[in-house]
């Protein structure tokens, strides 16, 4: 039985998985090894958690307990649960290192789920004891209000995880979905097409972002490519083209843009630099 969870990484991902899990009362630690990281991530969760009170969605002593359901560290040595949900730096080595010390110090019935977006699961299990604990939890952003959670199993992971993890979003409530390993999962394989399509109409001078963005949102999706591109920040974005980019050995269907490596490039990363395909400087982005 689930009871306590580790989310390793205290980026957006990171802290937007442990206030869901806080919401839904499990007892969370949050660790990130740099302290301004933590600091940043509790802000954040604080100013999430008031605006679902400003709508009425929570009341102030459930913040209060939300707040205390969470513990902020940057020693891996707190870092013993039930369930470690990896949401760090997307670099396989760095998750594989970081797998490998998390499994040193928790019980041999620790399930490791990688956040991962792209990356092999079956490739994570390498060198870790019980590799069939291990497997793909894969949120989207911004985790603490998107429903979707990618469940993925590896080659060696074992059936019973996968079934704990389904459980683990219903308590979450998120609706999980099953996927076996393969680049990109389900979601950015399929939508990998939507940006990179997206961007070679404007390359090839076909149409502009803004009218690209205004058709698709017009058929119904919540927000654009560019839009979206945006909100996920072009530098992940592009390491996932990159990533089924190789997996699939350099097939031209998934090959990265040239727009978006000149973007990147420039050190326009979307929203969070003020500057992507957009200009947010001067517009309040609300929430």
């Amino acid at each position: 039985m689930i009871q306590s969870i580790c989310v390793a990484g205290a980026g957006t991902m990171g802290s937007g998985i442990a206030m869901s899990a806080a919401l839904s009362n499990f007892k969370v630690i949050l660790f990130d090894l740099n302290p301004n990281m933590l600091i940043s991530a509790k802000k954040e969760i604080d100013a999430n958690l008031d605006f679902l009170i400003a709508k009425r969605k929570l009341t102030g002593p459930q913040k209060q307990q939300v707040l205390t359901n969470i513990t902020f560290t940057f020693l891996a040595a707190d870092c013993v649960t039930d369930l470690v949900i990896e949401a760090i730096v997307e670099e396989l080595d760095v998750k594989i290192k970081f797998f490998q010390t998390i499994s040193s110090i928790n019980k041999s019935d620790t399930i490791f789920a990688s956040n991962t977006s792209s990356f092999s699961i079956t490739l994570l299990q390498q060198n870790i004891p019980n590799p069939a604990r291990v497997a793909g939890m894969h949120f989207f952003n911004p985790a603490h209000i998107m429903k979707l959670v990618e469940v993925v199993k590896g080659e060696q992971t074992d059936e019973k995880t996968i079934e704990l993890l389904f459980a683990i979003c219903s308590d979450l409530k998120k609706l999980p979905v099953r996927c076996s390993d393969s680049p990109g999962f389900i979601v950015n394989r399929v939508a990998r097409h939507y940006y990179l399509e997206a961007m070679n109409l404007v390359e090839n001078n076909i149409s502009d972002i803004e009218s690209i963005d205004q058709a698709m949102e017009s058929m119904g999706f919540k927000l654009g490519p560019f839009k979206l591109m945006d909100l996920i920040g072009l530098d992940i974005n592009y390491l996932v083209s990159e990533s089924i980019y190789n997996a699939f050995n350099h097939a031209a269907r998934f090959q990265p843009s040239d727009l978006q490596r000149k973007k990147i490039l420039n050190k326009e990363l979307g929203k969070k630099t003020g500057k992507g395909f957009y200009d947010y400087t001067n517009i309040s982005t609300g929430r």
